[in-house]
């Protein structure tokens, strides 16, 4: 006997399952939309290779992620990194061109040969000393020598990095979390590499602040060109951030090194200018078919090519500062005095 069921049994079992089908379309519609965040918009929007023992994710190009240095440095959340600035007998201070100019087996290999520390203490978004001032008093640093890239550095703009922290909008928590996610980030994408990207990303060494990148850099490469004088108007203004920076470093004014690591539209005839203000020499020497990466920073075999010749140059000046035998003054001294 078959068995019947009525009309009003279909349309029961119909509308009660509606609301069972649309949840559980929210919900897969929901997983779905997460995962492409994690993947698209998140650190998992980078690659995992630049992990070492030694070196951490500094910038991830996804929106969801983004910088992670300067506040790293500014709420002293790697340690192993702030000692390397701190105990430096040189330090380097500038922007990404800094880094990318001098992150190189040449400048590993001069400082290794004189077996004294060195850091590359340069930041990106062309960090300026409205930061790096206040960063420095944090960090006490004891260097004899200090390289500065003239770049833009004698600024009082401040970058979104910087403004997010000394405004207050990203405090040590928004950092603390960017850390913990590299725990996962570098545990998945070691072992499953499919789930995650090939964005650009930079890692910094802890030890000597050197820079490695990983994924695809979507930039047009570039070659290194002389620019035209801009903004003259600022430049006595600059050179004034500058005497006022550099006198606040714990050492002698002859142990500060001016440069201006070279790019596209260059601005050397500012630099020079404002390193006649501060009677100061820039050593910022001038070779032909250097090429950027990306219309900004040095490619590798430039930045090689370069940083050799930048030592020869400024060597003697180093290793004079270095073999002085007078010590670096005491930042807290200098500042509390």
């Amino acid at each position: 006997m078959k068995s019947i069921v009525s009309r009003d049994n279909i349309s029961y079992r119909r509308r009660a399952s509606s609301p069972i089908a649309y949840s559980i379309f929210v919900l897969v519609a929901v997983a779905l939309t997460l995962v492409y965040k994690l993947r698209f918009d998140s650190i998992f929007a980078c690659p995992a290779t630049g992990y070492g023992p030694d070196t951490y994710l500094s910038d991830c190009q996804a929106r969801g992620y983004g910088d992670y240095d300067h506040g790293a440095f500014w709420f002293n959340l790697e340690q192993e990194a702030l000692r390397g600035a701190a105990t430096a007998d040189v330090l380097f201070l500038g922007s990404s061109r800094l880094q990318f100019g001098f992150s190189g087996p040449t400048t590993e290999a001069w400082f290794s040969g004189l077996r004294v520390r060195h850091y590359l203490l340069g930041f990106s978004h062309t960090e300026t000393t409205a930061f790096v001032s206040p960063l420095l008093s944090k960090i006490g640093p004891r260097a004899k020598v200090y390289v500065i890239n003239v770049d833009r550095f004698f600024d009082d703009r401040v970058s979104p990095p910087a403004g997010q922290i000394l405004q207050g909008s990203h405090d040590r928590a928004t950092y603390r979390a960017k850390r913990a996610w590299q725990t996962m980030h570098r545990f998945v994408c070691l072992r499953i590499p499919i789930a995650c990207g090939n964005s650009y990303a930079v890692f910094r060494n802890r030890d000597t602040g050197a820079w490695r990148t990983a994924g695809v850099a979507p930039f047009a490469a570039e070659e290194v060109s002389d620019g035209h004088p801009e903004n003259v108007e600022r430049w006595d203004q600059y050179a004034a951030l500058g005497d006022k920076f550099i006198s606040e470093l714990a050492v002698d004014r002859n142990c500060v090194v001016l440069t201006l690591v070279p790019t596209v539209a260059t601005k050397r005839v500012e630099a020079m200018a404002i390193a006649q203000r501060l009677g100061l020499d820039l050593v910022a020497p001038r070779l032909d078919g250097l090429r950027t990466f990306d219309g900004s920073h040095l490619d590798a075999a430039s930045a090689q090519r370069w940083s050799v010749a930048f030592f020869e140059e400024a060597g003697p000046k180093i290793r004079k500062c270095l073999d002085s035998g007078q010590g670096p003054r005491s930042w807290l001294a200098l500042h509390t005095a």
